[in-house]
């Protein structure tokens, strides 16, 4: 079944917080993380049914959080509005990279681009549907 909104991304332009965070700053994060989603989000009503592949790509400055801890409070924050539940999510792919390496631009995606031309920190988010295992590895 493929589902005509996907793949759904958009642009998180500010430092992510980690799921360590206060907990008061962490649902204020959730909540920025989840308006910002909804400017873009073009589905009538969350995804129920598929396996789905979350994406994130973290460009940082110094002394960032780790990607590990960062993904969660992002997708917590899509629940009721891309997809029903977290457990439609199959896969995970973090990245983070620093936003001083030397990276070719061409051929990322163009809120990536956009991001890179930002020169701030900012977090690429991307749902799409699962692929089949082989094509990970």
């Amino acid at each position: 079944m493929r589902i005509t909104y996907l793949p759904f991304e958009f642009l998180i332009n500010r430092r992510p917080l980690s799921v360590q965070a206060n907990p008061k700053r962490l649902q204020q994060w959730k909540n920025f993380v989840r308006s910002e989603a909804q400017n873009v989000w073009q589905g009538n009503s969350p995804i129920q049914d598929a396996n789905l592949q979350l994406t994130l790509v973290y460009l940082c400055g110094d002394s960032p959080p780790d990607i590990d801890n960062i993904i969660k409070p992002i997708q917590d924050a899509l629940v009721g509005l891309v997809f029903e539940d977290d457990s439609l999510i199959s896969d995970v792919d973090g990245h983070r990279r620093f936003l001083s390496e030397p990276i070719k631009k061409k051929n990322l995606p163009f809120l990536l681009q956009q991001g890179f031309l930002n020169a701030q920190e900012c977090v690429y988010v991307k749902v799409s549907e699962s692929q089949p295992l082989e094509k990970y590895l």
